[in-house]
């Protein structure tokens, strides 16, 4: 469970999904999950009515299962992308304000200095 967690923590729900169809098809239950959209598994819980079935039907189910998270995920990156920008934008403007700040303080010093 702790690897699905980081795995959550790292990928979002793709990432956790993942993790656990990578945990189902290594050790003994590997033969269990079968392919995507080729029907329920030999050990039941197919993901749905239509990917029981299988055939083409649970294939475009798959199909559109996978462009459905690949889609999250460029969201995801997307909106991760702009924070970090926003956050550049953010430290640039600090490091303005405070550079200011020094320049004032330098003047404020040789000042002191010149009335001596």
């Amino acid at each position: 469970m702790a690897a699905v967690a980081v795995a959550a923590a790292r990928g979002g729900l793709r990432g956790a999904l993942m993790a656990q169809q990578q945990r189902w098809s290594s050790g003994s239950g590997a033969d269990q999950l079968g392919e995507l959209g080729k029907g329920a598994g030999k050990g039941g819980g197919g993901g749905g009515t239509i990917r029981e079935a299988g055939g083409a039907f649970g294939k475009k189910q798959a199909a559109e299962e996978e462009r459905y998270f690949r889609e999250k995920e460029r969201e995801q990156l997307a909106a991760l992308r702009k924070h970090h920008e926003e956050e550049i934008h953010h430290h640039q403007k600090e490091i303005e304000r405070l550079q200011k700040e020094i320049e004032r303080h330098k003047y404020k010093i040789k000042k002191l200095k010149d009335d001596d």
